[in-house]
Parts: structure tokens; sequence; C-alpha cells
């Protein structure tokens, strides 16, 4: 076992901290709220974020990137997409050389619409093989009770992917490496904005057919752009496409499906997001994804959904009747051919 840095005292983050412990790694958990971090360190819980997990004692809580940092060769970096760039601007010459770097960030970079991968390797100007992308139906609550669950753990250097693997390893969480970083990657993404189309679909009072529904062709629509991108189809039917798509957009503690939830409802986007604690990924990410899938022709019309509705201002209502009113196509419409290679 080694030492382990996690930037980042959200939910998930706290979470994984506290999996990376019980497998006998020394592990440091950076908050960057000093508050939050000497409650943490006092009462062994994150009342902000996390309150049903317990801390233990030999897990530190620090706010100072330095101190949780020194010594780390596994440094896990489970900061929200919109801040994840600025904050690798103020700590991350602080990483040390060669430490593993593993990215829970499951969003893109507002500015570039890049994948945390990207962003990690151009604000380091680091190898682009020791980045780790770690992606699955990792609902944080669930696994801070100790509620079996699994996630991937990607990245083209094995050795590496391994290490994470090792870190977090558990009778009840089980960690698969994959190869294929871009997919793993595509999968975070775009789950988060589909989330937010099924639970619209609910808020307007539709039915397990629809969740079904909406579910599959959505895993067609993430398929296509994560081959447009380069990635491996058959990282799709596993945990980091069609395991935590179905997680996220049928789970009631799924942000982005609440958000959607609230919309079908008709509740204004603003006064949702003024009211939730959390980032709610989808939002940000859909006029993102849009724009990369028009760049790479590629056709993902609940995308677009969301983004006529969270950017647009249109009617929730409306656009679902438009959905369902496409014209008729082959369900492996827009698929690449067998043979056909990635």
């Amino acid at each position: 076992m080694g030492t382990v840095a996690v930037m980042g005292a959200g939910s998930w983050g706290t979470a994984f901290s506290v999996l990376c412990h019980a497998t006998g790694e020394q592990v440091a958990l950076w908050a960057r709220d000093a508050g939050l971090a000497e409650r943490m360190a006092t009462s062994r819980r994150n009342d902000a974020y996390l309150p049903e997990a317990v801390l233990p004692d030999g897990l530190r809580v620090s706010a100072d990137p330095a101190e949780v940092l020194e010594g780390a060769d596994l440094v896990v970096l489970a900061v929200p997409s919109v801040g994840l760039a600025a904050q690798l601007g103020v700590w991350g010459d602080l990483i040390p050389h060669g430490a593993t770097l593993a990215s829970l960030t499951k969003g893109l970079d507002a500015e570039g619409g890049r994948f945390a991968s990207r962003v990690v390797i151009d604000a380091l100007d680091c190898d682009p093989d020791r980045v780790v992308a770690v992606s699955g139906p990792n609902l944080a609550g669930e696994i801070a009770q100790g509620r079996p669950s699994a996630t991937v753990a990607a990245c083209p250097d094995l050795g590496r992917a391994q290490r994470v693997q090792a870190a977090v390893m558990s009778p009840v969480f089980r960690v698969y490496t994959n190869p294929d970083r871009v997919g793993v990657e595509v999968g975070g993404v775009v789950k988060n904005v589909l989330a937010i189309v099924a639970g619209a679909a609910h808020g307007l009072g539709h039915g397990d057919n629809t969740a079904a529904f909406l579910i599959t062709r959505g895993l067609a629509e993430m398929t296509r752009l994560g081959s447009a991108l380069g990635a491996d189809r058959l990282t799709f039917q596993g945990l980091a496409g069609v395991g935590d798509l179905v997680a996220t957009c049928m789970s009631r503690s799924s942000r982005n499906r609440t958000v959607g939830e609230r919309l079908g409802r008709g509740e204004p986007l603003a006064e949702i997001v003024a009211s939730m604690d959390m980032v709610a990924e989808g939002v940000r990410a859909a006029p993102l994804l849009a724009d990369i899938a028009q760049e790479h022709d590629v056709d993902m019309p609940m995308v677009r959904a969301v983004v006529a509705v969270t950017r647009d201002g249109a009617d929730v209502g409306t656009v679902s009747s438009e959905l369902l009113a496409r014209p008729p196509r082959s369900e492996r419409w827009g698929m690449p051919s067998e043979g056909s290679g990635r």
C-alpha cells in the first residue's frame, strides 16, 4: 500500500477517501473550505456533503494542499469540472513527480469543452498515461453505507489503472480496469445529461416503459459519440456506460435526475439550481456536448433537447412531443458497422 491524497471533500471524494483507508492506504483528504475541514477533523463527519459517512481516525483532513499532497504516490482529483483547471493552477505544482493521477470528475471544462483527463494533462503538462479516469454507478451515499458497488479505472497504462484498483478494491467495492479512457470519460459525461431527460419524463408523469426506452436510446447516443471520438463500443456495455447510465437515470439520489424531474413538473431551472447544494453536471455539460456532437457529425437528439430546455427556455412538454415525433429509423442508425474497428 502507499500514500493517497484525495483532493476534494464533496460526497464522492469523501466516500473514495474512506474506501482507500479501508484497504490500508495512508490517506489525506483536502477540503477547500477550511471550516469544513476543521469540522470533519473533529466530528469525523462531512456534515455538508456526506453526513452518513464516518471518517476513520487514521484518515487526515486538511485545508492545506501542501500538507495533503506531501509524499502521495496516488493523487485523486475529486473536484467538479467547473473548478478543476483553476484548482490545478493553485496547487498542481505541489503534486509529487510521477504520482498516478486519478480523476473522479464527470464533466466538461466550461471554456474548452475538454474532458477531465485532458484538463489535467494540459494543466500539469504531464505524461498522458499518468491519468486514470474512474467512473461507474457510484452513488456516494450508498457506498458510504457499505452497499455493494463497482467502478472502472481506465488508463492506457495498465499499471496505473491497477494502482487505483488496488487502492479501493474491497469485498463490497469491485474495481475493474479498462484501457479505454476515452470511452469511460464519454460515458461519465453523457449519462448526466441523459439523466435530466429521464427525470423530466418522470416529472411529466410517464412510466417505466418510457424510462427504459429513454435509457436504451440514450445509450445509443452515448455509443455514437464515443465511437466518433475513438472509444471502444464495448466500454458502453460496461459499468462506465450502461451501468452508470441506469443508476443515474433511475436513482432518486441522482442530482441530474432530480433536476429533470423538477423541470418536468414545471419548476424554473434557476430556482432548481439555486436550491441545490451540489453541482448537477448535466446542465453545464449539455451545450458543450451538443457542440462536440455537431463537430463530429453525431446525432444526439436527447442532448439537444436538454439544451433546448435548460439553455433556451423551451417548454419540457413541447420538447418531449417533438422527440417522439422524429422520423422512423433503424435501431442501428448512425452506429459504426461491424468490422470497422472502434
